[in-house]
């Protein structure tokens, strides 16, 4: 069975964006930002809620365009619709059922996009098999959890951190 992998950018303080989404503050260049463009050429699949996939709006993304081209798109949503999406974007429901569905499929691990709140219910479901943090050096104090409103209770085995430029880390952890 496929993994999902949570790979995404965080605060010190624990937070993927600030308020509003901003993230400004997070490192947008150097070798550690390369390293992600990089590793992200190794999915053929990319999962994540309604909220993530709206958030590329801000930065150009049509409605029912992918936001990764080389990608199969899944987007989890109970309300979503698209007119004309491209053929390679598809909106789930929110079930389990849906996302093991998705990992029995052939393919690469599945990329976990952004989204607290998706990466929350995941978590809760045992659905996130590797965490692999952009740990950034600044505390945004507020804004958007890495596991949203989860209380789950879980442990971590680092398999490999990584220093980068601007003090960026990029950690990669199994969920035991």
């Amino acid at each position: 069975m496929r993994k999902i992998i949570y790979y995404v950018a965080v605060s010190l303080d624990g937070s993927i964006s600030g308020p509003d989404g901003d993230i400004s503050g997070f490192n947008g260049e150097g070798n550690g930002v390369d390293k992600y463009f990089t590793d992200l050429a190794d999915y053929d699949t990319v999962i994540m809620g309604r909220k993530t996939y709206e958030f590329g709006y801000k930065f150009g993304l049509k409605a029912g365009q992918l936001a990764y081209p080389h990608m199969e798109h899944y987007i989890f949503s109970g309300n979503l619709t698209f007119e004309n999406p491209e053929p390679k974007l598809h909106v789930k429901p929110i079930h389990i059922g849906e996302i093991e569905k998705i990992r029995r499929q052939d393919g690469t691990d599945i990329y976990l996009c952004g989204g607290g709140q998706f990466a929350g219910w995941l978590l809760d479901h045992g659905q996130i098999d590797l965490l692999k943090i952009k740990l950034n050096p600044l505390v945004l104090g507020q804004g958007v959890r890495l596991f949203g409103n989860s209380k789950k209770d879980f442990k971590l085995e680092l398999l490999k951190a990584e220093e980068y430029d601007y003090g960026l880390q990029i950690m990669s952890y199994r969920i035991r």
